[in-house]
């Protein structure tokens, strides 16, 4: 390999751009029209930019991604995690294109990513598993019947992805149609497939994973555990390794059953195998991400490899040289920077951050995405940063994880870090003889939210205006950031179509109104669902604040400002 194409953005790419400049390889990138001043896109040696704005049109279009791969010379793609690194068409794309793809191949991607084969590739090598459905359910009533026969609660999930999208925990019957909806839609929007299946969900369940690397000569190797179980919407917000309060069975049972499971598989590269364990001590099968994990870098930490240079070597064909389970060196422990306001149900919050000021000194590794003046766009994952922190110790770790939580500053959009020091002062987070935290130990237990957060005023997100000129006779396109035209000509007044909202319902963030939940003229009770919108690949649901008759003043598929008009109250 001599050139790696990076099919990411955010702080992601910039982690492997950093990595192929250490392993000696050239970078490109591509870039959505927002990032198109972004740090990856400065860091690269080469960026091309994608001419659009959303993620269908950019970072999940294959053919460009293949087309810019090409055009700029790279024979391999790293696909980072998230949009279309476990998309097995992607690899084959690449595959196909004579590139190098850095990851498994597309069958083994195609294998695991069907949950369905999952357990049964699972249950061949005997790895635990809990009750789930036989097949994919295609109906409410269907998760109904299982839950009947099952208990509750039940897991609805997507069948293809990951990360927490399309995943929905239903624990009363009356939820499950509105949860089963919500499940379909979130697959569809993240992964092109809503197709969904069913497991007994485990009561207070930990997050327990297994990193694994592979090698095409037939060695898999496990470079320990994580636990990421303190959770919102089952998306990870503080992840360390190696899990701590692991029983020396729990531990064994967990790196066996990833290595057989990966090993049965055929895979290669860098993966995780996903765990559930129940409060009760029952271990579960989750899933195998096939890609790199945003917490990977706990598990670098206390390891001292390079998961992507690794992956690099892989890719290339050479053999692994570490050992199978290495001691783990000290703890390290990861907390997701997002723009998120978690004193308003972590509400994603995009804008312009006028103020990014980390923290620095022993054993703080900060993996960013941003600086002061970047632009968290509303289109993409809420994710700026991730603080690492390593000590030789859990002890330690949590003792510099404070400091460096307290040095932290962000202005301009609002963040979780309120949210992460608030954790460290709760005895079930930092107790030295219990782990009192679980998958939804936030919604349930947890008392120290934040307050809400100032809300921020909406940032104009930099867009570029596409135009076309003649140059020695040969038309080539041009992109021109909208801000270098501000000023060069005034715009004729336009008069708003409909007036400021007085009594009605507006946008909590700037997204996609996913599906509307009423008909025009509807009459609604307080509390009622009235719509759903999907920012930041999270879903929002926009509930009624008072009874009476709504008038609709948006459309499912809009792509609308927080603050805007969703609907008024006639009368």
């Amino acid at each position: 390999m001599k050139k790696v194409l990076v099919a990411n953005r955010g702080e992601i790419a910039v982690r492997i751009l950093r990595a192929c400049r250490d392993y000696g390889l050239s970078s490109v990138v591509a870039y959505a029209d927002p990032d198109a001043d972004a740090l990856f896109v400065r860091l690269a040696d080469e960026a091309y930019g994608l001419s659009g704005v959303r993620p269908a049109e950019t970072y999940l279009d294959i053919a460009k991604l293949v087309a810019i791969a090409c055009r700029a010379g790279a024979d391999a793609v790293h696909p980072g995690y998230g949009f279309l690194s476990e998309r097995a068409e992607f690899a084959r794309a690449v595959i196909e294109a004579g590139l190098t793809w850095i990851g498994p191949d597309p069958e083994v991607i195609e294998a695991l990513g069907d949950k369905f084969e999952a357990r049964r590739i699972a249950a061949r090598v005997g790895a635990p598993l809990v009750a789930g459905s036989d097949g994919p359910v295609s109906t409410a009533q269907e998760v109904i019947a299982f839950a009947q026969v099952h208990g509750l609660p039940v897991a609805i999930k997507a069948a293809h992805g990951g990360g927490g999208r399309g995943l929905k925990v239903a624990r009363t019957l009356a939820e499950i149609p509105e949860l089963y909806a919500s499940a379909v839609r979130e697959a569809t929007a993240a992964f092109g497939e809503g197709t969904c299946f069913l497991e007994r969900f485990l009561d207070r369940p930990r997050h327990i994973e297994a990193q694994v690397l592979a090698d095409r000569h037939g060695r898999v190797v496990v470079l320990g555990t994580r636990d990421c179980s303190l959770q919102r919407r089952n998306q990870k917000l503080v992840e360390e390794a190696p899990a701590p309060f692991l029983t020396d069975d729990q531990r064994e049972r967990i790196h066996a059953a990833a290595k057989a499971t990966c090993a049965e598989a055929g895979y290669c590269g860098a993966g995780t195998v996903e765990f559930l364990l129940g409060g009760d001590g029952t271990i579960s099968f989750l899933e195998v991400n096939t890609r790199l994990q945003v917490e990977h870098t706990v598990t670098e930490e206390t390891t001292g490899i390079d998961l992507v240079i690794e992956q690099f070597r892989i890719a290339e064909g050479l053999p692994l040289t570490i050992d199978d389970r290495p001691a783990p060196r000290g703890h390290a422990i990861e907390f997701r920077i997002n723009a998120e306001d978690p004193g308003r149900g972590f509400l994603p919050t995009p804008g312009a951050i006028t103020r990014f000021d980390p923290p620095a000194g022993p054993g703080i590794r900060l993996d960013s995405g941003v600086v002061s003046g970047s632009t968290v766009p509303a289109a993409y994952d809420s994710l700026m940063a991730k603080l690492i922190v390593t000590g030789a110790t859990r002890a330690q770790a949590i003792a510099r994880a404070r400091r460096a939580l307290a040095e932290f500053a962000v202005e301009g959009v609002s963040t979780v870090l309120p949210f992460h020091r608030a954790v460290l002062e709760s005895e079930a987070f930092t107790g030295s003889e219990t782990f009192g935290v679980h998958t939804r130990w936030i919604e349930t237990e947890f008392a120290a939210m934040p307050e809400a957060m100032p809300r921020p005023e909406p940032a104009e997100e930099a867009a570029l205006i596409r135009t076309h000129l003649e140059i020695d006779g040969k038309r080539v396109s041009l992109g021109i950031p909208s801000m270098l035209l501000a000023g060069l000509a005034v715009a004729p007044a336009v008069l708003p179509a409909e007036p400021p909202a007085t009594d009605g319902i507006v946008a909590p963030v700037s997204g996609t109104v996913q599906a509307i939940r009423i008909e025009d003229s509807a009459d609604v009770a307080e509390g009622d669902l009235v719509a759903v919108m999907e920012a930041m690949k999270m879903e929002t649901q926009v509930l009624a604040p008072k009874s009476g008759r709504l008038r609709l003043n948006a459309r499912t598929g809009d792509f609308v400002q927080s603050g805007a008009l969703l609907m008024r109250y006639e009368g």
